[in-house]
């Protein structure tokens, strides 16, 4: 058992507060997922500026003078912003796989998170409403975000285990749920190119969802194709630079809701993750059908 928790925001003026409203919904999901947590945000991109979210078990050695470091190994300047055990590199975007290689070779106990242009990821073991307070996630501010409280149930309660996922540019997965073909899936998706960080089953589906999108289909086509070749449980939201998406398996045993207005679209486990939503009283709220795709894209 999960909580998963999503918003997509369709009104500027409610930008400011993305952080504050998500943390208030993942900590009401503490019950759902008490082991870890993790939040992803879409903070909107910078011109010409890449970043690259990272972590580590011992941040005081490895973020010391990192900057510096990348910025002699790349020859670009790099600005670092540390967060606890996580920090947000800041380098040209023409040389952000330059910069997650040298990364990769000087710091190599060092997890990367996500990569792109807009996405930041943060997650940890430890009550939602600690992990969220570690990270000043209420103070962020952004476009859309996702977030997940963890159970672990079929791999161990560590960092890299907790959600979101990010195999893609600006891109992550949660779930809730379990996945029965994800070793085969995994050998494929290796033979294609993907990598791996754990073992865990949403790693393979947040790997699957990115290469059909490196493949070329779109979001909404993406996530229709899992209905096919993913084997199990699950309820998963995804979001990407520009969009955000919703499916469940054809059986639907994972619970979902969601609730639009004209200023949002929103996604809890449970209802009562959205009911501190501005204008939730008058959103149209209903449970996302088995086996039906939903998604928004700017």
């Amino acid at each position: 058992m999960c909580g998963i928790v999503g918003l997509f925001l369709k009104d500027p003026k409610l930008e400011p507060k993305l952080g504050e409203m998500l943390t208030d919904m993942l900590i009401t999901m503490t019950d759902r997922g008490p082991d870890s947590a993790g939040i992803a945000i879409y903070s909107g991109a910078k011109d010409g500026l890449g970043k690259i979210t990272v972590q580590s078990a011992h941040p005081e050695k490895d973020f010391k003078n990192l900057n510096g470091d990348l910025h002699a190994a790349i020859g670009q300047p790099v600005a670092l912003l540390v967060k606890s055990t996580h920090a947000v590199i800041e380098v040209p975007l023409s040389q952000l796989e330059a910069a997650r290689c040298a990364l990769a070779h000087l710091r190599p106990e060092v997890k990367v998170m996500s990569a792109g242009d807009s996405i930041e990821i943060f997650k940890e073991v430890g009550l939602p409403r600690d992990v969220a307070r570690r990270f000043d996630v209420a103070k962020m501010k952004g476009t859309h975000g996702i977030g997940h409280t963890r159970m672990a149930t079929e791999s161990a309660v560590t960092t890299m285990g907790a959600h979101p996922f990010s195999t893609g540019p600006d891109q992550c997965l949660v779930h809730n749920g379990s996945l029965s073909n994800h070793n085969g899936l995994r050998r494929e998706l290796i033979r294609k190119g993907m990598t791996f960080e754990t073992q865990n089953d949403t790693e393979v589906a947040a790997a699957y969802i990115s290469q059909k999108l490196k493949e070329g289909e779109g979001l909404g086509t993406a996530l229709e194709s899992g209905l096919d070749d993913l084997d199990g449980f699950f309820t998963f939201v995804v979001g990407t630079k520009n969009g955000f998406g919703v499916v469940r398996d054809p059986i639907a045993c994972k619970p979902a809701v969601m609730a639009e207005t004209d200023q949002y679209v929103a996604f809890g486990s449970e209802y009562r993750a959205l009911v501190n939503l501005p204008g939730i009283e008058d959103a149209r709220v209903w449970e996302p059908k088995p086996a039906t795709v939903y998604f928004w894209e700017r």
